[in-house]
């Protein structure tokens, strides 16, 4: 009895396992290494490498853009809450005559 239960329970199981299995395609997904860096023999001595046509163009625009995004970080215009109170606040202290500049007590 016990053993024709462990049967019916376990048919489902194999027959899932079964299905899930012929779904492996057989082959590896990446490419195999092969030593070399980014795939490219190493030239013989006194040869020199050809560039490809995109790569003078991705250097331009990833180094260009990164000089271009500091300059325009560096000149950016301050925009924080602080500045703009210390701003408004001497316009008003101004505005009632005080005095704007401050001096320690002796």
């Amino acid at each position: 009895m016990l053993s024709q239960t462990l049967r019916r329970t376990a048919r489902p199981c194999l027959s899932l396992a079964s299905k899930t299995r012929s779904f492996a395609s057989g082959h590896s997904e990446f490419n195999e290494p092969s030593g070399w860096l980014f795939g490219e023999k190493p030239l013989p001595p006194g040869q020199k490498r050809q560039r490809e046509s995109w790569e003078v163009i991705w250097y331009w625009g990833m180094f260009g853009g990164m000089g271009l995004a500091a300059v325009l970080l560096y000149y950016k215009p301050d925009t924080s809450i602080q500045t703009w109170a210390l701003k408004e606040a001497k316009e008003r202290m101004k505005a009632r005559g005080e005095k704007v500049e401050y001096k320690p007590m002796p």
